[in-house]
């Protein structure tokens, strides 16, 4: 004859007082202890009492024990006996709970509420545990207290899928569920929640397929990669995974950046309740060079992982834009790897295709027959557009800008100059990339989110942004003019071989270092002076520094990308690297090498085709 096991009951999460029945034994975990007995949980919202006489064994906190429930009393307390078995099964007790979306607690106020999805965050305040739950419908916080400072349910981390029940309250105007249990859900119950999520979030994710600002073929091509880029972005809005954007910090760039951001920061403003939100879920950072620096990953990293310690957060996505699609970016993506971070790029350098593999996504017009011509502007302003079409009349000038900044002569200018005439006719375009400069000479690495918005006034502030505009243009000018006095007498003049004349500016010797226009800009307004003086003829103008070369080009067909590669295999010892568009670019190398370096990097422009 078989003998039949005790059967001791586990209440499953969402089970309340009602569900427990007098007479049956239990398995709980002890919460904490008084002098007159043990409290023991029998699930993370059932609470009951072992008084010191029912105790028969010493307990820690957090260890499981067995327990007979002596008494239910009319106020809800319960009487708890300890009881020892060697031999029972277990029998799990459910509920059929009934669980709200999020986005209907705004009907719930006041009322307990069951909800199911997965945390985006988790913050220790100096009072309450602060945690972010996302489902298929929204985001919203739910606060969990056990002490001042002391971290609520330390089970459960950034990435989980839970069951949170409690009551929805109204805090500073915004909405909050008052914990009262929280229960991490694994197996299939996880996955049910999981798979509800993930499909409606890539239904929400994806972009309108709405029409182009402009007529252009390569934009066209460019369609499917696009979407694809501003789904990864919408979606990382929607699961609250914060963005940081990195960009050239040129005039180009900078409107980029400046319509994703516009686009980014009201989609953020829209879905998450934070009234702080945009400020930790995206960040945007200007980078130097035309591509992700080593010191640019760094700064990243210590942000995001401080962040990711101290507020729970996930790792960021990467967004890149004006810069990214080179070989020269390797180091940093690297880097990243390690830290399996997603990286996303928006930009119009030749690219290399060694970088793929390190890239969720990579809209370059190079990859579908384009150029540099297309500038990031002109692409970051379409791909805003499909992450938030709402913002679209806020941005429509941005492409005009950043194309009369990055001197494109492509399709797409001119019908970009047409579609905001009436408001910004080419010469203030013109004034507000010189105004875009200047002030990003002297932020430096920092972002100037407010001075960058006012410039191209984004802040609709028309008196302030004329105003400040026609400022910074009357500084950069004095500015450029007198480096330009200073330089144009120590100017160079060579014929090469290929017929194209070649002007050798040194601008550490003979230029103000340390101010604007920095080496780039005056290199670039002395080949301006240069192209006008010689209409119609091949023209290069080299800026010389003791360890750099800048390089500007019209009517002579270099690749600077492949040049800077075969300098670095010809020139042992050389240290060369650098990078650019074709035509215009930067090479760096080490000073004790800088007269071997230029000869080479002479003769293969000579080497060069002219038009």
């Amino acid at each position: 004859m078989t003998d039949i096991k005790e059967i001791v009951y586990k209440l499953g999460p969402g089970c309340e007082l009602e569900d427990v029945q007098e007479g049956n034994v239990y398995v709980g975990t002890v919460q904490g202890f008084a002098n007159f007995g043990t409290f023991v949980m029998l699930n993370n919202s059932v609470k009951g009492l072992v008084h010191k006489s029912n105790a028969i064994t010493q307990h820690q906190e957090r260890t499981d024990i067995l327990v007979m429930v002596a008494q239910v009393r009319p106020n809800g307390n319960i009487d708890l006996r300890e009881v020892v078995l060697d031999d029972y099964s277990t029998k799990l007790v459910s509920r059929q709970v009934k669980t709200t979306r999020l986005s209907d607690l705004g009907q719930k106020i006041g009322r307990r509420v069951t909800i199911e999805g997965e945390l985006g965050q988790v913050k220790q305040t100096s009072g309450p545990t602060i945690f972010t739950i996302l489902d298929e419908t929204g985001t919203e916080n739910a606060a969990a207290f056990v002490e001042a400072g002391v971290r609520a349910y330390p089970e459960a981390n950034t990435g989980d899928i839970v069951q949170i029940s409690g009551e929805v309250m109204k805090r500073n105007n915004q909405l909050q569920i008052e914990v009262s249990s929280l229960h991490r859900l694994d197996g299939d119950e996880a996955d049910i929640v999981r798979k509800r999520i993930v499909e409606a979030l890539d239904q929400k994710s994806e972009p309108d397929d709405i029409p182009f600002l402009v007529e252009s073929e390569v934009l066209t091509k460019l369609r499917p990669e696009m979407r694809k880029l501003a789904k990864i972005i919408r979606r990382a809005v929607f699961t609250q995974q914060p963005i940081i954007l990195r960009h050239h910090a040129d005039a180009d760039g900078i409107s980029a950046a400046a319509a994703v951001e516009t686009a980014v920061v009201a989609l953020i403003r829209e879905h998450v309740s934070d009234s702080d939100s945009d400020y930790y879920l995206f960040k945007r950072s200007p980078s130097k060079a035309p591509f992700y620096e080593i010191e640019d990953i760094t700064r990243d990293l210590d942000f995001m992982l401080k962040d990711s310690v101290r507020f729970g957060q996930k790792l960021p996505l990467i967004l890149l834009m004006d810069n990214g699609s080179t070989e020269e970016d390797m180091p940093a993506y690297k880097v990243a790897q390690v830290y399996d971070l997603d990286i996303v790029v928006c930009d119009h350098h030749h690219p290399d295709e060694i970088v793929d593999s390190f890239l969720k996504a990579h809209v370059n017009p190079y990859h579908v027959g384009g150029d540099f011509g297309l500038t990031a502007g002109m692409i970051g302003t379409e791909l805003a557009r499909m992450i938030n079409p709402a913002v679209e009349r806020q941005i429509r000038h941005l492409p005009a800008i950043a194309g009369v900044g990055d001197r494109s002569d492509s399709p797409e200018i001119p019908q970009y100059l047409a579609l905001v005439a009436d408001e910004y006719p080419i010469e203030d375009c013109k004034k507000i990339a010189l105004a875009l400069d200047y002030e990003q000479f002297w932020l430096r690495f920092n972002d100037g989110r407010e001075i960058v918005k006012d410039i191209l006034n984004l802040n609709k502030n028309p008196i302030r942004h004329k105003r400040l505009v026609t400022l910074l243009v009357e500084e950069a000018l004095a500015a450029i003019a007198e480096q330009v006095k200073t330089l144009m007498p120590h100017v160079e003049s060579r014929t090469l071989s290929s017929g194209a004349h070649l002007f050798i500016a040194d601008v550490e010797m003979y230029a103000h270092r340390f101010t604007f226009p920095p080496p780039g800009k005056t290199s670039g307004e002395i080949h301006d002076i240069l192209c006008k003086k010689y209409e119609g003829e091949p023209v290069v103008t080299l800026g010389l520094g003791p360890d750099f070369a800048v390089l500007r080009s019209r009517g002579v067909m270099m690749n600077i990308p492949v040049m800077v590669r075969e300098l670095r295999e010809e020139i042992s010892g050389g240290g060369v690297n650098g990078g650019g568009h074709l035509v215009v670019g930067s090479i760096k190398f080490v000073e004790g090498m800088r007269g071997e370096v230029i000869d080479k990097l002479i003769a293969k422009i000579s080497l060069a085709p002219v038009a």
